[in-house]
């Protein structure tokens, strides 16, 4: 089936709602504090992160490889290192934190009757925001009730040509985890590694072939999703460490105008600022002083370096060995206003070595 710039997206078909647990309890559980003075307006039950990987088919064997049942089982082994994925949130008195208390992610399989040349030819023909929203899911967290809400969507869809997509999506709550610590290779590795056993049994745990397929029904219709399809800009920028912390936003500051001189945009009405702590056990999430900013030291902006998605790696992620994605998409999603996030390097105590900062904001007639 061809596709002709004129025609829409090709309707993509729900195959299976999963959730997906850590393989064993939780114990003892994790928690990740999030601070902040007011959460519905700082937007953190809306923000997300979306990463999609686009495989096409290496051999006749690559169905075995990205059957979603051996998906969710290697996933289920790869949430035991982070089983903050698969936690919710709980509301104090006066806390608010993310605990792992097993709750799970929720894991769509999902088929598009086209193939994936098709579809990416449609992408770059048609936009990609209003393309890719169709293979990632993203429930918005409830205000109200958010300890029922899971925190991460994987959805994998199914190509006519035997290709798949992977996508990604996260709460930029738990972001940083998910770049900087590399979850979704950690992922890749334990994938790769259980299909390559000898011993491998003929069909995965997680095989229903008697369930009936969804055929005449939309994802929307069954298990609506809140993927926006807004627009957005991001720039990602390198920091030394020492100049990144609470007392001292020159240099987030600088990354901001930098941004924006970068993609010719007006001052946006409202920032918000996602800082992980030093103890790496909470994240902070509070307004950012855009007005009257102050001049950064001198010296700061030659130690400020541009960087790009691919930094992230998820370029040289093999869910079966030798096959790296043929493309790979990040954005953010929601953003009402401008988002900057901090994310210090994982594995360092004290003042880290680097911090990733990312800068984004909405196109500029959507202000």
């Amino acid at each position: 089936m061809a596709m002709s710039k004129s025609e829409l997206i090709p309707e993509i078909h729900m195959e299976s709602v999963q959730t997906v647990t850590p393989l064993r309890i939780t114990e003892p559980r994790q928690a990740r504090q999030v601070l902040t003075a007011d959460p519905i307006g700082s937007g953190i039950f809306r923000h997300c992160l979306h990463i999609l990987l686009y495989h096409a088919k290496a051999s006749q064997d690559d169905a075995r490889w990205f059957h979603v049942g051996w998906l969710k089982e290697s996933l289920a082994r790869a949430l035991l290192e982070n089983p903050i994925f698969a936690g919710r949130f709980r509301e104090g008195d006066e806390l608010m934190e993310i605990v792992s208390n097993d709750s799970g992610i929720r894991l769509l399989e999902t088929r598009i009757p086209a193939s994936l040349s098709e579809f990416l030819d449609f992408r770059g023909s048609r936009g990609r925001k209003d393309a890719e929203a169709e293979l990632v899911f993203w429930k918005d967290i409830d205000e109200q009730n958010p300890q029922y809400s899971p925190l991460v969507y994987v959805q994998v869809t199914n190509f006519q040509c035997g290709g798949c997509s992977i996508g990604i999506s996260c709460s930029l709550l738990l972001a940083d985890i998910l770049l900087k610590e590399n979850f979704i290779k950690k992922w890749a590795d334990i994938h790769n590694n259980m299909l390559s056993k000898d011993d491998l049994p003929a069909a995965p745990m997680y095989y229903f072939p008697n369930t009936s397929k969804c055929t005449d029904s939309s994802p929307t219709s069954i298990f609506s999703s809140n993927t926006s399809k807004k627009s957005s800009q991001t720039m990602i920028y390198n920091i030394p460490g020492e100049h990144v912390n609470s007392e001292n936003d020159y240099a987030l500051q600088f990354c901001v105008e930098e941004a924006e001189r970068k993609f010719g945009t007006k001052m946006t009405p409202k920032w918000s600022l996602f800082l992980k702590t030093k103890s790496c056990n909470s994240i902070k999430v509070e307004n950012f002083p855009k007005d009257g900013l102050i001049m950064p030291k001198s010296g700061l902006q030659s130690q400020i370096a541009a960087a790009i998605w691919d930094d992230f790696s998820a370029n040289d992620i093999e869910f079966r060995k030798g096959n790296k994605p043929a493309l790979v998409s990040y954005w953010i999603g929601f953003v009402s206003g401008g988002l900057v996030m901090a994310m210090p390097s994982a594995d360092q105590k004290g003042c880290p070595d680097e911090v990733k900062v990312i800068v984004t904001v909405p196109y500029q007639d959507e202000f």
